[in-house]
């Protein structure tokens, strides 16, 4: 992993967008980890004030018990600019991912990822500075339009190009959606989401854990 994180939060909104385009030509969107993992991770980032809590988790992929998590708080620098929350986002997520005893074989990011405007989600980027296997999984539409449903995934297309997709978990009228974050395909980041999914549930359990880690964390810091 790349360890070299003190510039991020100091980055002008002009450069931050330059980097992003940048970034986004460095993505992998084919399988490029151990599959089936043995380790799966989540990661999240919950707010409070002006301080970010970050949140990684690491489960065992097949039973989806809990293996390790690490939490970082830090001040929030960069402010909130649609399209560009992976800055506002990535120091709070990494510092998190790093301070694990071990590495997942591939996280799932509670973020977008090649589904967004510039085909840089957080999901994408902490992917590639980090250089790690990803999976974006959001809860609502950024961009793009939901095709045709076949079963419980229909594709995200924008400007003719599938970015996503929209997938049907647990008894929710509503998809999450799913996009590859880095190294690895949106066929194969559809099939983890699902089978890391538990009945009756909608988010996939590395991020549904994690998100209630990084929940009661921050009201221990109120």
């Amino acid at each position: 992993m790349k360890r070299n994180l003190q510039t991020y939060g100091k980055i002008s909104i002009e450069k931050a967008r330059r980097a992003q385009r940048l970034l986004a030509e460095m993505v992998i969107e084919h399988d490029d980890f151990k599959n089936p993992p043995d380790i799966i991770g989540g990661v999240d980032v919950s707010y409070l004030g002006n301080r970010a809590v970050g949140v990684a988790v690491l489960l065992d992929f097949r039973t989806l018990e809990l293996v390790e998590y690490a939490t970082a708080v830090v001040d929030v620098k960069f402010p909130y600019v649609p399209t560009l929350l992976a800055f506002r986002e990535f120091f709070p997520m990494a510092k998190a991912i790093l301070s694990l005893k071990r590495n997942a074989d591939i996280y799932m990011i509670d973020a977008q990822g090649r589904l967004h405007p510039y085909g840089l989600g957080a999901a994408c980027h902490i992917g590639v500075v980090l250089d790690i296997p990803t999976i974006g999984v959001a809860k609502r539409l950024l961009c793009g339009t939901i095709g045709a449903r076949s079963d419980d995934v229909a594709p995200v297309v924008l400007d003719d190009k599938i970015i996503g997709a929209a997938v049907w978990t647990g008894r929710s009228k509503k998809p999450i959606f799913v996009s590859v974050g880095h190294k690895v395909s949106l066929n194969t980041a559809i099939r983890l989401v699902k089978q890391t999914t538990r009945k009756g549930r909608k988010l996939p359990e590395p991020i549904r854990l994690a998100h209630s880690i990084a929940t009661r964390y921050r009201s221990r810091i109120r």
